[in-house]
């Protein structure tokens, strides 16, 4: 079965173990698909990307729960009274 590898530069679970730094470097800061027989196994991103797309998921997930609680009656709060 065909897989879609979703990176511009694939390197082997081989290749990875004999230098990972190496491989890392060469898509120059872009993710690297790591192929087993191949096939893609898993992506080796940079860590600035990584947390990118952490923070980006987060933001959708806080963008879901206000999406959900728009239509809620809202509460007035007097800040003293806390």
């Amino acid at each position: 079965m065909a897989a879609r590898v979703l990176a511009e530069v694939a390197a082997s679970i081989t290749e990875l173990k004999a230098n990972p730094m190496k491989v890392a470097s060469s898509a120059y800061g872009d993710p690297v698909a790591i192929l087993n027989r191949n096939e893609p196994a898993f992506y080796c991103v940079p860590a600035e990307i990584y947390e990118k797309m952490m923070d980006r998921l987060e933001d959708l997930e806080l963008l879901q729960l206000v999406k959900e609680r728009q239509d809620e009656e809202s509460v007035s709060v007097n800040l003293d009274d806390l």
